[in-house]
């Protein structure tokens, strides 16, 4: 980004979808491998958590909580497979090739995710304080509020980022097009009072609410809550995905305010490094829920299981555990058969005897034994 390329008549420039016009073929190749990796791992670990929650929900097993985790998810899968590629594109060409729609539509959409992001986690808060099963409820229970909220975050998320969609305007230079963001100087006092507030409101305010109140519970759960086990595991997951929202998108929301404040242009590498971050975020929360929380790291081992035994159909000497919802291997009902099994085995010869007495009537004059039927009558 050059402001010695920005016109007199706009207030800022900067490109939209990737930084384009770089120099050299390090940024090319390494730029799209980096970012390809980033969107397969992360497509494949978010599709692997939303499956689990599908599972959970299904077997009657969701909650406020995973219904939110999941929405949370899927919004990382739009970033990494909708998002990613088309930076991957522009550093790959060093020039726009996508046509004028996604030029226009590229940031706004990637900006719509990344605060809806902030505030599902934001709205974490009242979702696992509130969480009241209810045994009349189908297993696609999910109360109301859910939905209200999400649709009131998408429509917050989708508003924000407008003038990033009204002011993404191509240009030629030389040779190349170039998409970028110009917003002119007749509007740049009142952009620049809304560059103050929106940056504010859909990412630090909801961010050290989150961090501050899952810090205060973590504490509270640990310190004072009789059985502090199962809740202080679940705050702390919600605790790591803040943190680890608000760290990596620091540099991202940092560089994108500095520049529509009118300050100096900041360096090109710390806005490459600011947008690999914001695609590693996304690829880092399911590995977070993989690794932390216990629903889903017992629901992956269950997949792998089914796997496994649809893998070993063909093969019927091996035999395939069966799982419970939860993961865990039902093997005490084999051993209880096989011990019962046991126990009904008898020996030949001890069988023959106790069939020969059993369902006979002796008369007294025969008894062989009559001591015992007078200790019997005793």
């Amino acid at each position: 980004m050059m402001d010695a390329d920005r016109p007199a008549n706009v207030s800022f420039f900067d490109f939209i979808g990737g930084v384009q016009l770089l120099q050299g073929d390090d940024t090319r190749t390494a730029m799209p491998v980096i970012l390809i990796g980033i969107c397969v791992s992360g497509a494949v670990g978010n599709l692997l958590v939303l499956l689990i929650f599908v599972r959970d929900f299904k077997s009657g097993k969701g909650s406020e909580v995973k219904a939110l985790l999941a929405s949370l998810a899927s919004t990382d899968l739009a970033i990494l497979l909708l998002c990613a590629p088309v930076r991957a594109v522009t550093y790959y060409k060093q020039t726009w090739t996508l046509g004028s729609f996604v030029c226009s539509t590229t940031d706004w959409f990637q900006h719509s995710c990344v605060v809806a992001k902030t505030l599902i986690l934001a709205v974490t808060i009242r979702a696992k304080h509130t969480l009241v099963p209810s045994p009349n409820a189908g297993p696609f229970y999910s109360p109301t509020w859910i939905h209200g909220a999400l649709a009131f975050i998408w429509i917050v998320s989708m508003m924000f980022p407008i003038p990033q969609m009204l002011f993404a305007t191509l240009q030629i230079r030389g040779r190349s097009t170039v998409c970028v963001s110009e917003v002119p100087v007749c509007a740049s006092d009142f952009m620049k009072l809304f560059y103050k507030i929106y940056p504010t409101a859909t990412y630090a305010a909801p961010v050290i609410l989150t961090v501050a109140y899952y810090t205060k519970t973590l504490h509270t759960a640990v310190n004072y809550a009789p059985s502090p086990q199962h809740q202080s595991k679940v705050t702390l997951v919600l605790l790591c995905l803040s943190a680890a929202l608000g760290l990596m998108l620091l540099p991202e929301w940092g560089t994108f305010t500095w520049v529509r404040l009118g300050f100096n242009t900041p360096p090109v590498g710390l806005i490459i490094f600011a947008q690999v971050l914001l695609y590693a975020c996304s690829a880092l929360s399911p590995v977070i829920l993989m690794t932390m929380y216990d629903d889903v790291r017992q629901g992956l081992v269950t997949i792998w299981f089914t796997g496994t035994c649809r893998g070993s159909k063909r093969a019927p000497q091996n035999r395939c555990p069966k799982t419970e919802g939860n993961g865990a291997e039902l093997g005490a009902n084999d051993v209880a058969n096989d011990v019962s099994q046991e126990k009904e085995k008898t020996f030949p010869d001890v069988e023959h005897f106790w069939t020969g007495r059993r369902n006979t009537h002796v008369e007294e004059e025969q008894d062989p034994v009559p001591w015992e039927r007078e200790e019997k009558m005793l």
